[in-house]
């Protein structure tokens, strides 16, 4: 241990002698772990928001796409990187053949498009309009008041009522009360019927105009993309997910008529899946976050290879002495190395600082959940030491190698 706080010591006198070059050395440092702090945190609470928000689906709860990939998809139009071109839509006939099996207590409709609506003399030209089923307040979460959701009757009625969320309620209605008022959704008259109280979301769809429709209605009068709606799926009480999405899968390539070594043109996917998926997506952007940072570190190592080259010169003598009285060379390396680490250290500590600090300002600013994790502050912490070990490698040689004799005379 002796060495090792020597070494400290001696680092801090440099810091004191060397305060611009020490600086210098220490802000290049402290900005990548700082960039590496912010990004983790950043990064770990968008993970934890996107858990909460499958956790408002229920954790049993699996989709049906038309086609599930995962990752980052780049088309450029052609059918080999656009696979899905050869799945067929989805239907409404097989969301209620799946929706009559025994193992299923639910299936909701989910289509979305973007229509101008009109209240009086007031327009918003592109507001979400969402096709959903009867049960959807079940798998979106949030609560309807004042009003209600739209029946079971409503809906294969295909009647005209729209429920809208708090965003598009202000922005369309102002001081006006919205309830029964009547509003046009692409020119088609429709009943507000309710007001929809979203639970936080990190994305701030929140604060994006949304309307609700019966799915019937949906396809009736909005203007639409045809072919990528999908079911959020719900198994009934006491049957596993796994026997569910069996059936599923059973009951859709049954009506797709699948032969046996044919593969499914249609996707079931998990929450746990779209969670991998995610965290992969987040991982790669992590990864490329730390790349950039080292840019910060890169500069920080720099300044301890100048910062060390001239400590070695002006401790020639020193080093001379040591050897003369039986230091080794592994010894003159340690103790050089831990000056460098020291250094870098210290740059490290003010930049997880600073990293945590951002973090805790961005999530009382925002919705983000941002969290700093145990990994992040050890990497943080672990890159900073590492670096100065690094860059400090090749002057804490040079100092072990030199030669005693020619130290002594150094001036």
């Amino acid at each position: 241990m002796t060495p090792l706080i020597e070494g400290i010591g001696i680092a801090l006198d440099s810091l004191r002698a060397n305060k611009v070059r020490a600086a210098l050395t220490i802000l290049g440092v402290a900005i990548g772990v700082m960039v590496v702090m912010v990004i983790g945190s950043m990064i770990s609470g968008i993970n934890r928001g996107v858990e909460d928000i499958f956790n408002q689906l229920g954790p049993r709860t699996f989709f049906v796409f038309r086609f599930f990939q995962g990752g980052v998809v780049v088309s450029d139009g052609s059918d080999e990187t656009s696979p899905w071109r050869d799945y067929p839509p989805l239907t409404v006939e097989e969301s209620e053949r799946i929706a009559a099996l025994p193992t299923i207590d639910a299936v909701v409709l989910d289509e979305s498009s973007n229509a101008e609506m009109e209240f009086g003399n007031r327009s918003l030209p592109s507001v979400a309009i969402m096709g959903r089923g009867v049960r959807w307040l079940e798998v979106s979460g949030g609560d309807i008041f004042p009003g209600r959701s739209f029946t079971n009757l409503e809906y294969q009625a295909s009647a005209r009522v729209v429920v809208i969320n708090e965003k598009l309620a202000e922005e369309l209605f102002a001081f006006r009360d919205p309830l029964e008022a009547r509003v046009k959704i692409d020119g088609v008259p429709f009943q507000v019927i309710g007001i929809h109280h979203p639970p936080p979301d990190i994305f701030g769809d929140a604060n994006r105009p949304r309307a609700f429709v019966p799915h019937s209605a949906f396809r009736k009068y909005v203007p639409y993309f045809d072919g990528w709606m999908g079911f959020l799926v719900l198994p009934a009480n006491e049957v596993t997910v796994v026997q569910a999405m069996d059936d599923v899968t059973g009951a859709l390539r049954a009506m797709r008529q699948l032969r046996p070594a044919q593969e499914s043109n249609f996707a079931l996917v998990t929450q746990d899946k779209l969670l991998d998926t995610w965290n992969q997506m987040t991982g790669i952007f992590f990864m490329v976050m730390i790349v950039l940072s080292s840019v910060g570190l890169m500069v920080g190592g720099v300044g301890v290879v100048a910062i060390m080259m001239i400590s070695v010169t002006e401790r020639t003598r020193e080093i001379g002495i040591r050897k003369a009285m039986g230091a080794k060379r592994r010894e003159i390396l340690w103790q050089f190395l831990v000056e460098a680490a020291t250094l870098t250290a210290i740059g490290g500590i003010i930049g997880m600082f600073l990293g945590g600090l951002i973090s805790v300002i961005v999530k009382a600013a925002t919705p983000l959940p941002a969290n700093v994790p145990l990994a992040s502050v050890i990497a943080a912490l672990g890159m900073s030491i590492l670096t100065g070990v690094a860059f400090g490698l090749y002057p804490a040689a040079k100092a072990s190698r030199l030669d005693p004799v020619e130290a002594l005379r150094y001036e």
